[in-house]
């Protein structure tokens, strides 16, 4: 899986860098978890702090465009994003909920 980042801003009125990426694969689509776990290593941040805000593929093509955005912290994340893109972003808490 290798990434290309196409985009890469600072926004340092809600405390992120929002990133625009194309991720090249072969085989199987990842997942979105295989994908922020990728993401964040590479990017030296932890997965508390970071959001895939969307996944966009095309029939027969080996490649996936996506957005995503990393916070400073993690109370930043949970102030600023959308309840579902937290829980989306996030399995440890929907097993959790579910349990």
């Amino acid at each position: 899986m290798d990434f290309v980042f196409v985009k890469e801003e600072e926004n340092k009125l809600l405390n992120r860098t929002e990133l625009d990426f194309v991720i090249n694969y072969e085989g199987a689509t990842p997942s979105r978890k295989e994908i922020l776990g990728k993401l964040c290593a590479l990017r030296n941040v932890p997965v508390t702090v970071c959001v895939i805000d969307s996944l966009k593929s095309e029939f027969g093509k080996q490649e996936i465009i996506a957005k995503a955005r990393i916070y400073t912290d993690a109370e930043a994340l949970k102030s600023t994003e959308l309840d579902y893109l937290v829980k989306r972003n996030n399995p440890e808490t929907e097993a959790e909920e579910e349990a």
